[in-house]
């Protein structure tokens, strides 16, 4: 019989489970991961990665129909949807496949199942939904001193808009459509519904917005949000912001909505598909939690900065511990976790350095405090912009609208926060990240040598131009 005693297993292999088992195998633990649907889970199946592939063929089909401008010239410019929502499964299919064989480098074992915590130090594993792949085990009683639920999270559903996968879909459904809808609603403009109100429109549906707040991508800085706004205006798309969306009535092939406008008065809107993009919620049921007093936090299991919870030798990290739900929070948090338990100098994680981006057209990086969060906690600040129409490779790839802004403390000089839309924000805000984990000044940033010509100049003439020294604008 397998062995079923263990250092560490930790329930859930997305990309906080399986970068955790990873490094606890490193660290010398005897590692299990338990999954019952698919390895890389949400992120690398239905999520980050495939939305990425589907947004890379919307940005090339995009690229193509404006090939004059370019100098370029393109004949009959087109696109199957099928072969789109293909390479997106494939790559998809790739990631997999790519988890399975890091598990399995490592020494970590797979355990194919549901499974729930018995007591501190024991959990039980019932059969999955799916076929166990050959060499994990299966459904059985597992040991281990510490259990980490890693379990993510799932689509948030509100009553009156619940989602029936045909007419009314989640992101599950928006991945993989028999066509690209003639008319489309997206009830949410987070960073999921941005992402799929993107890709949909490029690729010629009638898209529209209804978001709740009064500012679209609302945990963005508001004035990065403004900016954004209008250029999905611009490209067509119909935004409604402190609006809301009452009711839903089906029909054979479309779907009527009902939306509250925010000034008192309604209308109706007909479209083909409706996304609901409302956020996440934890996948925090039929664990066994309750039963060992699991102390929760707003629908999420409470942690300390070390994945720890109330009950000794069980810890959360991801989705399933709280915001921000991103998978570079879950995978961080998971290691952070693991040293912890091994008696590590490990420190807790830092939320206000942990980068958000979305990758619509154009795209949406940001760190640390917006300004105006930064004005509520009284601070002195000094703000830099600098626009993309300043510099010379935006220009000369074609894409010269966009922003870079930086937030110093106006006494220290610390940096508080950085702000970037525009083409190829999501691979620049990481030098941002690396000089508030480096606790950079501005006179350090300022003293930096950026190469020429490049995107990144931007960030150094956002930093100059906070002090009133912009060089190009």
């Amino acid at each position: 019989m397998a062995d079923q005693n263990f250092d560490i297993i930790i329930i859930g292999a997305g990309p906080g489970g399986y970068v955790t088992a990873i490094r606890a195998a490193q660290l010398g633990f005897k590692t299990a991961v338990v999954e019952r649907d698919f390895l890389g889970g949400i992120c690398s199946n239905w999520g980050c990665i495939p939305t990425k592939a589907l947004l890379r063929s919307a940005e090339i089909y995009h690229y193509l129909t404006h090939a004059k401008d370019y100098g370029v010239s393109v004949e009959k410019v087109g696109f199957d949807a099928k072969a789109v929502i293909d390479r997106s499964r494939k790559v998809a299919g790739r990631m997999n496949s790519g988890v399975g064989f890091l598990l399995k480098k490592n020494k970590v074992t797979v355990i194919w199942g549901e499974a729930s915590i018995d007591a501190p130090g024991k959990l039980s594993v019932k059969a999955a939904r799916s076929e166990a792949p050959k060499g994990s085990l299966g459904a059985g009683t597992y040991q281990a001193k510490h259990i980490i639920i890693a379990t993510g999270a799932r689509p948030r559903v509100l009553p009156g808009i619940e989602p029936d996968k045909k007419l009314v879909w989640t992101y599950f459904e928006a991945m993989v459509p028999d066509r690209v809808p003639k008319s489309l609603l997206v009830i949410g403009s987070g960073a999921i519904g941005i992402e799929f109100a993107s890709f949909f429109r490029t690729m010629g549906a009638d898209v529209t917005v209804v978001e709740v707040l009064p500012q679209i991508l609302p945990v963005e800085d508001a004035e990065i949000a403004q900016f954004a706004r209008k250029a999905f205006e611009k490209q067509g798309m119909k935004i409604m912001s402190g609006a809301k969306v009452t009711r839903l009535e089906k029909g054979a092939d479309s779907v009527t909505a009902t939306i509250d406008d925010g000034t008192g008065k309604t209308q109706s809107l007909t479209v083909e598909r409706v996304i609901s993009a409302v956020g996440v919620v934890g996948n925090v049921e039929n664990i066994g939690l309750e039963k060992l007093g699991v102390k929760f936090d707003r629908g999420t299991i409470a942690v300390d900065g070390y994945g720890r919870t109330n009950v000794p030798g069980i810890y959360a990290i991801g989705d399933v511990a709280g915001p921000p739900m991103l998978a570079h929070k879950a995978e961080h948090e998971g290691v952070i976790c693991v040293e912890a338990i091994k008696g590590l100098n490990a420190h807790p994680l830092e939320k206000l350095r942990i980068p958000g981006c979305t990758y619509c057209h154009p795209q949406i990086a940001s760190v640390g405090l917006t300004e105006q969060a930064a004005k509520d906690q009284g601070r002195e600040i000094k703000v830099g912009r600098f626009p993309f129409a300043g510099n010379g490779k935006a220009i000369a790839l074609g894409e010269d609208q966009g922003m870079v802004k930086t937030v110093f403390d106006a006494k220290t000089g610390q940096l508080l926060g950085a702000h970037l839309v525009g083409a190829e924000v999501t691979e620049l805000i990481q030098g941002f990240v690396i000089a508030m984990q480096l606790e950079t000044t501005e006179e350090d940033l300022m003293h930096a040598v950026f190469p020429h010509p490049t995107l990144s100049e931007m960030m150094h003439e956002s930093v100059l131009a906070a002090y009133g020294r912009a060089l190009n604008a």
